[in-house]
């Protein structure tokens, strides 16, 4: 067996086969809900204004609340907040597509995609969450760690492929109603399932009582936040602009395409990541990633035909799951772990925040200058991103005190 199949037999071996593929479905609706709800809307309202504005209070929802499910899931535990959100976010997802069917006014429509946004149980970030702390209570090495974020971002990428796919599928075969009812079906029983698996139980440290305050947040944490900001402004910018070209060239129907295409290929580069050298640090790896966004981004400037749109994509993807990885990792050695809930669910509202403004703003643009100006905007965001990864400097944590219970103490450069 190779050294990367071990790994990832290590990696699985803390959870049991069931859990990733619980966890795997119950993030399905995530990155359902979005598309759905805009195809959706549009159908029933007949206005791609209403649809977009109910898109953006979903998107909004998700990423106000995001922190708060996170915080709650670090001091309550992940079993009682994903059972109460994953009902919630059931029953929301219902309401939502109620409303849509019977035509109510575009305040209310909005308002029932805020909700559905709010509730959203973030099983991505909260699966991140327990598994590190599992590795981290199992006393496994950093590379054990740096593997299940690898495997979790692989899964990451493969939900936001199929998601929209399957949405995709149903418009044209039925109705966008029928890919919501099944993402109400999964996020009530694969969500539940998460929630209830015997994992959801196990603590990594010691929860904080009675007066203790919780530790702060490290500053340099608000620089990893902002590069998955400006990689989630990176692909919504790319979205538009593959829109925009798509469109120009009376294909838009393989927009969805070029979105998996994307997506593969950054699935299996985040499964790689598991050969790569633990000599390679986090630091490196993410000045590494960044100037790769940056530099296969830029081939999208004079990409003007649909053969060479695919091959631009597929390339760009190379670098987008290694990016996001290294940062979450970077997170995971950074933050107090008593807050990695709440900063891996931030991490992703950053990353959903970045990606929702720019796929508005640059959307914008595109129609009216043309798919250059969405691409040119991408390449922006990707050469910010290096800037930070360059410039920034972030430091393990190491806790005030040898009494707080904390299970880990990192130390050295990342």
């Amino acid at each position: 067996m190779t050294t990367m199949g071990r790994a990832y037999r290590e990696v699985i071996g803390l959870t049991g086969p069931l859990l990733p593929v619980v966890s795997f479905l119950a993030r399905l609706p995530t990155a359902t809900v979005q598309f759905g709800s805009v195809l959706l809307v549009a159908r029933t309202s007949g206005s791609l204004a209403v649809a977009g504005l109910t898109g953006g209070a979903l998107a909004l929802g998700q990423v106000a609340c995001g922190p708060l499910v996170g915080r709650l899931a670090d001091r309550h535990g992940q079993r009682t907040v994903v059972l109460a959100f994953s009902l919630g976010n059931a029953l929301a997802l219902v309401a939502l597509v109620a409303g849509a069917l019977a035509r109510v006014p575009t305040p209310a429509l909005a308002l029932l995609g805020a909700a559905t946004g709010a509730t959203v149980p973030l099983i991505g970030p909260l699966a991140r969450a327990r598994l590190v702390a599992l590795a981290r209570r199992a006393h496994a090495p950093d590379s054990t760690v740096s593997t299940a974020l690898s495997f979790e971002s692989t899964l990451d990428e493969i939900s936001f492929v199929l998601g929209p796919a399957l949405v995709g599928l149903a418009a044209v075969l039925a109705h966008p109603a029928y890919a919501l009812a099944g993402a109400v079906l999964l996020v009530a029983g694969c969500g539940s399932a998460f929630a209830l698996h015997p994992t959801a139980t196990g603590r990594a440290v010691k929860p904080h009582t009675g007066r203790t305050a919780r530790p702060r947040m490290p500053r340099s944490v608000h620089a990893l936040r902002a590069a998955l900001a400006l990689q989630g402004a990176m692909f919504g910018a790319c979205q538009a602009g593959i829109t925009a070209l798509t469109e120009r060239l009376g294909q838009p129907d393989q927009a969805g395409l070029v979105y998996a295409a994307m997506g593969v290929m950054s699935a299996v580069a985040g499964l790689s990541m598991a050969a790569v050298p633990a000599r390679v640090g986090l630091g490196t790896r993410w000045r590494v990633a960044t100037a790769a966004s940056f530099a296969l981004s830029l081939p999208l400037l004079w990409t003007d035909g649909l053969g060479a749109l695919y091959a631009a994509v597929t390339v760009l993807g190379v670098a987008y799951a290694p990016h996001l990885i290294t940062v979450f990792g970077l997170t995971e050695r950074t933050v107090p772990p008593p807050r990695l809930a709440e900063s891996m669910a931030s991490a992703t509202s950053a990353l959903v925040a970045g990606q929702a403004l720019a796929l508005a703003g640059t959307g914008r643009l595109a129609e009216t200058y043309g798919p250059v100006a969405a691409f040119g905007t991408a390449s922006l965001a990707a050469a910010l991103a290096c800037a930070t990864a360059l410039t920034a400097r972030p430091t393990p944590y190491e806790p005030e005190s040898s009494t707080t219970g904390h299970a880990r103490v990192p130390t050295g450069r990342l």
